[in-house]
């Protein structure tokens, strides 16, 4: 049973932007931290930005600081990830995942969704 569930992926050229949305298949989210993580094929997964839904953060990994921005809709039940001018590097598949602890540890998460593909081209 899927858990959280990413939509907004899909192919741009270099430059290009893309927003991602994602959404609990629950009412609300399990956890109260909500972050975005990336992993491109032969790499390790490594964090994005996260945000409590309690209120808190956002927070972002220092290299992604001031392109990306995560933010969550009043009701709490939309987490986005606004991408902007994207590079080829920025290619792979970003994941969605909610746990208790708002940090940028794939390990400290422990519900996921099952991704969307990100492709940028030059």
């Amino acid at each position: 049973q899927v858990q959280l569930v990413e939509s907004g992926g899909g192919s741009v050229q270099v430059g290009g932007d893309l927003k991602l949305a994602c959404v609990p298949a629950t009412p609300r989210f399990p956890n109260r931290c909500v972050a975005w993580f990336r992993q491109a094929p032969g790499n390790e997964r490594e964090g994005v930005a996260v945000i409590s839904t309690t209120g808190g953060g956002p927070w972002y990994a220092d290299p992604l600081q001031g392109r990306f921005t995560i933010s969550a809709d009043n009701a709490k039940t939309t987490v986005y990830l606004q991408m902007n001018n994207l590079q080829p590097e920025d290619t792979a598949v970003y994941y969605c995942a909610a746990g208790s602890r708002c940090n940028l540890n794939p390990s400290a998460f422990t519900v996921w969704g099952q991704g969307t593909q990100v492709t940028v081209s030059s």
